[in-house]
């Protein structure tokens, strides 16, 4: 039975109608959701910087998708190799964003899960003209920044855009991101406060700087989304 289960859980088939059953939920919950903007102008400010590399939480990442709002908004998402990536990868793609495969840790596993071809391939995505967007921590330890994206910004030149997207209505997972599920008929907000932009001769001190702003910045438009929705940020820790 348990093998029966597995086999079931990594078909192409049952990953497929997973991943689109649940792009067309979310795609549910973005048109029945009455979102706003902080700043209003987010739009304005953000487009004249494209190709820029979007940064959010795990955990608070179903939604991005919809910052695509513009048939020109060109992006790829950063996912893992793992098995259960294969469901949002195909969630992605329906909703009309490319995925790269990959890890975004810089860690002792860097290379064993794609991480060197998944860096490279995000560099030339953003030398192309398209936006890339990645979560800031890396698994196992959420609401830390990690390094990798502040490396992606220096060896790209590309700005880095942290938002937060969080809806009134939603269920939170207990798992070790604190996943949250969001929910149709309610309010929505999307907050970007600023860019970040990494040096290309960043050292090392500089780098970790930027690395404590960018997570700064991430729980700040967090705590600010829910806020504008009339919820309190979920528990994360």
């Amino acid at each position: 039975m348990k093998r029966l289960l597995r086999n079931t859980l990594r078909s192409s088939w049952f990953q497929r109608a997973v991943g689109t059953l649940a792009a067309e939920w979310l795609r549910l919950v973005w048109w029945t959701n009455s979102f706003t903007f902080d700043p209003p102008d987010i739009y304005d400010r953000v487009e004249p910087r494209m190709p820029a590399i979007f940064a959010f939480w795990h955990g608070q990442h179903f939604m991005t998708p919809f910052i695509k709002t513009k048939d020109w908004h060109k992006a790829k998402v950063l996912i893992s190799r793992h098995r259960d990536g294969e469901y949002n990868a195909i969630a992605a793609e329906r909703l009309g964003i490319g995925t790269i495969r990959g890890s975004g840790d810089h860690g002792g596993a860097f290379h064993r899960k794609g991480g060197v071809g998944a860096f490279r391939e995000m560099v030339q995505t953003l030398e192309d003209g398209c936006n890339v967007a990645l979560t800031a921590d890396v698994p196992k330890r959420s609401r830390v920044a990690g390094l990798g994206i502040i490396m992606l910004a220096r060896e790209s030149g590309r700005p880095i855009m942290p938002f937060a997207m969080a809806t009134s209505r939603y269920i939170r997972l207990k798992n070790w991101d604190r996943t949250t599920i969001n929910l149709p008929f309610g309010r929505g907000a999307l907050v970007g406060i600023k860019e970040i932009v990494v040096p290309p001769d960043a050292d090392a001190a500089t780098m970790e700087a930027l690395r404590l702003e960018l997570e700064e910045t991430l729980n700040e438009s967090t705590r600010r989304a829910y806020a504008l929705v009339g919820r309190p940020e979920p528990d994360h820790g």
